[in-house]
């Protein structure tokens, strides 16, 4: 099918790259501190960067950044490698998308378009143009992602891997191969920051690690299989050992609830005294109104002892607006340059 390819067109809807908001070029406080005198969203997002700088300025909190939906294609991608960089996060919970289609796949040198105009949607697929809204990436590049999952794969031993463990493997690919310095995938494996993503076959990832398996099958050979269970133990390891956490959410869906639910296994494993997340905040936009799909409340998710209430805060706003002026305040206030560095990942070694 690439044969027949209209390499102009392809072209010309793939000229302008996706440029990622630089948080320490701009200070966000004084927007910040405006909005906080002001009502509804503004007022809600100056009081949860409060929160998240409250996490920073705990010198007992390990802070655990979640993310879910496409903030990262859309330009947020390296406002979280930097949180990584600077301190300001201690563990990482997304989805297989964020991790693997949008940053793994940049790490590799690849790029995400803005869509000038979005034409037919079959137009699209017959140029090998994937759409993300208004957000394009080429599914050949794409491809070449899961071919490079494929061959990590190929050369790790036949034996089940947590996919924090796999995403090391990454890292450590991107670190020693990559052709970009600001990847949270390769950033997180040199400052020993765990990721976890407990849908990880719901990515790119997948395809590559269905390939390996099939060769492997094909060849007789065993293969290596990815292990969630091994996922939430490790998790909940952190949880126990951290005591105070807090969550900085974007979205919600899957990541959302298995790092709540961290809470809730260390009860089931006997360590009854094991803190409820102190502090929380979520940004979406989903609410009761579709279901509960993604859009349980923080406040809900203290009836099931998870998150403590006292510091919580629901931002209903999209995430790619407002994520740069709270990470940007955040940073120029400056809690974190005397963080303890956590290392969690060095638990696992």
């Amino acid at each position: 099918m690439t044969d027949q390819i209209n390499d102009t067109r392809k072209a010309e809807l793939l000229s302008t790259v996706v440029e990622h908001v630089d948080i320490t070029k701009f200070d966000a406080r004084p927007i910040i501190d405006a909005m906080g005198k002001m009502s509804f969203t503004s007022r809600d997002l100056a009081r949860a960067t409060g929160i998240y700088n409250q996490m920073l300025a705990d010198k007992d909190c390990t802070i655990f950044l979640v993310i879910a939906g496409s903030t990262s294609a859309g330009g947020c991608m390296d406002a979280y490698a930097e949180l990584v960089r600077s301190n300001m996060v201690d563990g990482i919970i997304a989805t297989g998308a964020s991790i693997v289609d949008m940053d793994f796949f940049e790490g590799l040198g690849h790029k995400h378009y803005q869509a000038l105009e979005i034409p037919d949607d079959n137009v699209l697929r017959s140029l090998y143009i994937d759409r993300i809204y208004d957000t394009y990436i080429d599914e050949e590049q794409l491809q070449d992602c899961d071919h490079t999952i494929f061959e990590i794969a190929e050369g790790l031993e036949a034996k089940p891997y947590s996919s924090r463990a796999f995403i090391r493997e990454m890292g450590k690919y991107l670190s020693e191969k990559g052709k970009k310095e600001n990847s949270l995938v390769k950033l997180a494996y040199e400052h020993d920051v765990p990721i976890f993503c407990p849908a990880f076959v719901d990515s790119s990832a997948g395809f590559g690690l269905v390939k390996h398996q099939v060769e492997k099958m094909k060849a007789g050979q065993p293969y290596l299989v990815l292990d969630a269970i091994a996922d939430f133990r490790e998790l909940t390891d952190i949880k126990i050992k951290a005591g105070t956490t807090g969550l900085l959410m974007i979205g919600g869906g899957v990541p959302k609830n298995f790092v709540q639910d961290t809470v809730v296994c260390a009860e089931i494993l006997g360590h009854e005294d094991v803190e409820m997340h102190k502090y929380a905040v979520q940004i979406t936009v989903a609410d009761v109104r579709d279901g509960a799909c993604s859009s349980s409340t923080l406040k809900e998710a203290a009836s099931w002892g998870k998150v403590d209430t006292a510091l919580e805060q629901m931002v209903f706003a999209e995430a790619g607006s407002v994520i740069p002026l709270l990470t940007s305040d955040a940073y120029h206030r400056g809690h974190w340059k005397d963080r303890p560095k956590r290392g969690w990942a060095k638990l696992f070694a």
